[in-house]
């Protein structure tokens, strides 16, 4: 991450490079990039916490039926990860205090974007009804696609039809509709 394109990122996607590369690639050296970018922020991140995932998903490696544990890591990792939230929920929060609605709910939804695990993206979507019903239709389009996920072969046929249903959701979540 000592690239001069990376430096030129604003923080919020640096923030999400970093966190994206620690989830496909656990290894110290992205584990702690993601710590020295935090410390720069200000923000308290505690590694140690992230380490056994490291090491499980060595072990994993080395397995060839290791199909089912890798998913059940990926996901103790993906919500590892989310608990450092994006930028985008600041910026969502000043707007809000400014009565920059259409603002709030576009940060809240690039936010909801960048997180990564199943619970985090619900949770972020429920949390958000009450001030856009909209997020009720996008966590069941979430859920929706979580079964697909769920039920999907791993041929590519199969995988081509889960990115186009993944992309289309993505869409749909970050097209703001604001009832006047």
């Amino acid at each position: 991450m000592k690239s001069e394109s990376f430096k030129q990122l604003p923080a919020k996607d640096q923030l999400s490079v970093l966190k994206e590369c620690l989830l496909n690639n656990p290894t110290e050296t992205n584990l702690k990039n993601l710590k020295e970018f935090s410390q720069k922020q200000g923000v308290e991140l505690d590694i140690e916490s992230y380490r056994p995932f490291i090491k499980k998903q060595q072990e994993l490696t080395r397995r060839k039926d290791a199909l089912a544990e890798d998913n059940e890591l990926f996901t103790a990792e993906a919500e590892w990860i989310d608990q450092i939230l994006p930028m985008e929920f600041e910026e969502a929060k000043l707007a809000k205090q400014e009565n920059r609605f259409e603002d709030y709910i576009l940060h809240s939804l690039e936010g909801v974007a960048r997180l990564y695990s199943d619970r985090a993206i619900l949770s972020e979507l429920d949390s958000l009804v009450q001030d856009y019903p909209k997020a009720k239709v996008l966590a069941q389009g979430y859920r929706d696609l979580m079964e697909l996920r769920d039920q999907s072969g791993a041929d590519d046929d199969s995988l081509k039809k889960l990115r186009a249903a993944k992309e289309s959701w993505e869409k749909e979540l970050l097209q703001v509709d604001i009832e006047q």
